[in-house]
């Protein structure tokens, strides 16, 4: 007995002693599976963030959602003209970090209040800096308080392939930030979506496109801003179109122009350089003008004006606004191989004069655009031009008499009304406008209308056949 519980204890223990050894080797097994795997698990992270994902990354920051209420026209229950209010939406792009965003006229126009919100849900309400209808395009701002806002990257047009891969994103039907990806089906397109806007060389795309993304990014796979989505085939499913960023900037940089909204002027004209180089190629200099007077001559290549490095001319005009009249703005030309440092100093901006079209909009409430001869055309009309009437103002004497966007104002006292001179030409006469209430003519589908405009406050009446 005495020699056998011994032996028991023994082999008990050595049970245990295997037991923990082959606990032991499981956990080094299981730590070495689990080393070797630790690659395998980062590797299929990485491989989900493609280059389409990364481009959404890049550039969501930039983009904005925009919300507002406009007034459009409705028939009332009694038959009679009336309006009702609507909620509209639309999407936008930030160019400038100071809160200047580009998107579409039609997205901002009538809307009282533009509200935006930006990627991290900050709410702002920007303010209307400039417009074109005619490309149906415009300039809106924000406050951005003491935050330095991020930009898109922009890309070019110029070389776009039918059946590369890009993106949009926008505000699709209210859902912020919606991103969709096809292919560029086409280019080049020429699209017609009312009797008075026409776009012309848009990007035809597959990628969803919904009411609510206008005014928003189309991005290609390296997430730079290649169009300006702007419209889709009602009842057709994969057919969109963007205006192509080249355009965009052009005219951007017309609407954000220190001529324009400072009415100053650089005196710089700049030729349209082919790549994508560092620099803006000046091709001549106004004489007089401060870009003469800095030492500026045709040839120059303008790299930077102060910090900013320069590729486009939009980054220039958006460097140059605000800036105090008198204040040297130091510039890094390049001339013959030679880096120059010059000072460009802008004058003191003077009063802007006001433009023809501020004189139907002061005094008839109309925003006018000249239509074209061949749009007349189109039309069926007998005239031999007109100007279309792209917004009303709430309240003037054009709302009062029944005039809506759409119309097109074809003549006023016993004078056609082709451009906005023949307008301000009949405005500037006083012995019509202070006879009475002035006859006007318009264009509604294919009726002639009239009616009689009261320059001063009057009562409402309405177009008659």
């Amino acid at each position: 007995m005495d020699q056998t519980a011994p032996q028991a204890c023994s082999e008990r223990s050595f049970d245990r002693i295997r037991h923990q050894r082959l606990s032991v080797a499981r956990w080094k097994r299981g730590l070495l599976l689990g080393i070797l795997l630790m690659p395998c698990l980062v590797h299929a992270a990485e491989t989900r963030r493609t280059a389409l994902v990364r481009a959404v990354e890049e550039a969501r920051d930039a983009i904005v959602n925009i919300r507002g209420q406009k007034l459009v026209p409705a028939r009332t229950a009694d038959r009679s003209d009336g309006t009702r209010r609507v909620n509209g939406m639309g999407t936008g792009v930030i160019l400038d970090r100071r809160g200047y965003i580009v998107t579409n006229f039609h997205v901002i126009d009538g809307v009282s209040t533009i509200n935006v919100t930006l990627s991290d849900g900050t709410h702002a309400v920007a303010t209307p800096i400039s417009h074109d209808p005619k490309t149906d395009l415009a300039i809106i701002k924000i406050d951005p308080g003491t935050r330095s806002l991020p930009t898109i990257q922009l890309g070019t047009s110029r070389d776009l392939m039918p059946g590369e891969t890009v993106i949009a994103v926008g505000n699709a039907y209210g859902y912020e930030h919606t991103v969709t990806r096809g292919i560029i089906s086409a280019l080049h397109r020429t699209v017609q979506v009312s009797d008075v806007q026409y776009y012309h060389d848009l990007i035809q795309t597959d990628a969803s496109i919904n009411p609510g993304n206008s005014g928003g990014p189309l991005l290609n796979i390296d997430g730079e801003l290649i169009g300006i989505n702007v419209a889709v085939r009602v009842g057709a499913q994969g057919i969109g179109f963007a205006l192509p960023v080249d355009k965009v900037l052009a005219i951007a940089t017309e609407l954000c122009s220190v001529r324009r909204l400072e009415n100053r002027s650089h005196g710089i004209t700049f030729t349209s350089v082919q790549d994508r180089e560092k620099g803006l190629l000046v091709s001549s200099v106004e004489a007089g003008s401060p870009a003469q007077r800095a030492g500026l001559k045709p040839g120059d290549r303008i790299e930077s004006v102060e910090t900013t490095t320069l590729h486009w001319q939009l980054q220039l005009e958006m460097a140059l606004l605000g800036r105090q009249g008198g204040s040297d703005i130091p510039l890094s030309v390049l001339r013959d191989g030679q880096v120059l440092d010059l000072d460009l100093i802008l004058s003191v901006n003077t009063p802007k004069v006001a433009k023809e079209g501020d004189r139907a909009w002061n005094q008839l409430g109309l925003r006018l655009q000249p239509l074209s001869a061949t749009q007349i055309r189109d039309k069926k009309s007998k005239y031999r031009g007109g100007l279309a009437v792209m917004e009303v103002r709430p309240g003037s004497p054009a709302e009062s008499q029944g005039i809506r966007r759409g119309d097109v104002l074809v003549g006023m006292h016993v004078w056609e009304t082709v451009s906005l001179d023949n307008v301000t030409y009949v405005l500037k006469q006083d012995r019509v406008t202070s006879n009475g209430p002035l006859k006007f003519y318009i264009l509604r589908g294919n009726q002639t209308l009239y009616g009689h405009l009261q320059l001063v406050a009057g009562k409402r009446s309405s177009v008659t056949r």
